[in-house]
């Protein structure tokens, strides 16, 4: 089993491609699901989100509201630093979880659905393949005013804190242009699911696995410790 890291930008259309990857059979780990679990009442995530935003950024059930954290992190990089600083470190250990249970489980190769993938870094050396969903930056805006509701000035701003789809475009093995129809991205989805599939990567994840079970599993715990750290 390989890695694959999907990553886009906001209302660039990740959300759709990755759900065309599940319908394939393609196992997908969503860390903006995982996120919302480490986040939970009750979790140390959430105390330290409490403990630093303040109480204000609740919910009256207790839970965090989304919508009201993302304005101050959006208008502000450090709190913006400060949050991802508290998450990233909690949904990189859930998501590590999940890996080993599919890898257990037999499958080729799973695809890890991150939106900030080469804004941290933290995973990028433990994937074999990435994948951008590129859309152009007037159909990016327009997409974001119209799903959320937003100004030009917002949607602008909020564009404008991530890392521009251009620079991610050039650091992705892979792209999926998705300024089009949902037909075209479709068919590229296909292409590119059979171009992971006939991927020979898998090898070197069972030769490490045997290489494990014979007592030289020093390998996959450093892996996992870096994983960790």
């Amino acid at each position: 089993m390989f890695l694959v890291g999907l990553t886009g930008g906001i209302a660039s259309g990740k959300s759709s491609v990755s759900s065309m990857l599940r319908e394939l059979g393609c196992p997908i780990i969503d860390a903006d699901v995982v996120a919302r679990k480490v986040v939970e009442p009750h979790t140390p995530a959430y105390s330290r989100i409490v403990y630093h935003f303040g109480p204000e950024i609740l919910l009256e059930n207790g839970e965090i509201d989304r919508q009201k954290l993302g304005q101050l992190i959006f208008a502000d990089e450090e709190k913006r630093k400060l949050l991802n600083s508290i998450t990233h470190p909690q949904i990189h250990r859930a998501m590590l979880k999940e890996i080993l249970l599919y890898f257990l489980r037999g499958y080729r190769y799973v695809v890890l659905d991150v939106p900030l993938l080469f804004e941290t870094r933290r995973l990028t050396k433990f994937l074999n393949h990435t994948v951008v969903v590129y859309c152009d930056p007037a159909t990016q805006l327009s997409r974001l005013m119209q799903r959320d509701g937003l100004t030009q000035e917002q949607a602008e701003r909020r564009v404008a804190a991530q890392m521009p789809l251009n620079e991610k475009r050039g650091l992705a093995n892979h792209v999926v242009e998705n300024s089009g129809g949902r037909e075209d991205t479709h068919r590229q989805v296909l292409r590119l699911h059979t171009k992971l599939e006939d991927s020979m990567d898998f090898i070197l994840v069972r030769v490490i696995a045997i290489a494990a079970t014979t007592g030289l599993g020093g390998m996959l715990l450093y892996a996992a410790k870096m994983l960790l750290s």
